[in-house]
């Protein structure tokens, strides 16, 4: 019975998805995250965060934006850059021109947390929108993300 059993392990082995898949399966959560998530008018984590009631590593502040580690990082370095003031600006596809300001703001934060951070040879900024974007946090959110190559398309 022990050869059985030994043969079953060698093929089970064999079975095992490549390392490519487990990571698009890893990410399941995320997209799992995105698709349960949905615009409120209730606090964000990203309230919280900006009220210090949840802590977070802050690499960046100003009156106006927020900037602080990933919690769960797709690169060496991984931030993100939120404004401390929603204005009903969930996601890009919620802005409108009063938000340009703002829009550029955030933008502008990630360049310099680009800098701060090292990435002088290139970075990704990200902004999920929506379930078919994969965004989780109904509060809108530049990822500034680098360390490593990117690839392309970004998937």
């Amino acid at each position: 019975m022990k050869g059985v059993e030994i043969r079953v392990q060698v093929v089970s082995s064999h079975l095992s998805p490549p390392a490519h898949f487990r990571q698009a399966s890893m990410s399941t959560s995320e997209k799992d995250a995105a698709l349960a998530a949905a615009p409120s008018d209730s606090p964000t984590i990203f309230d919280k965060i900006i009220n210090k009631e949840i802590p977070s590593t802050v690499v960046f502040e100003d009156d106006k934006v927020l900037a602080f580690r990933d919690i769960a990082p797709q690169a060496p370095t991984h931030i993100l850059v939120i404004p401390k003031v929603r204005d009903g600006l969930t996601g890009l596809s919620q802005a409108e021109e009063r938000h340009c300001e703002i829009l550029g703001r955030l933008l502008y934060t990630a360049k310099l947390v680009a800098k701060q951070e090292g990435l002088d040879d290139g970075f990704r900024i990200v902004i999920n929108d929506g379930p078919s974007g994969c965004q989780s946090v109904y509060h809108i959110h530049v990822h500034v993300i680098g360390g490593r190559q990117m690839n392309w398309p970004p998937g």
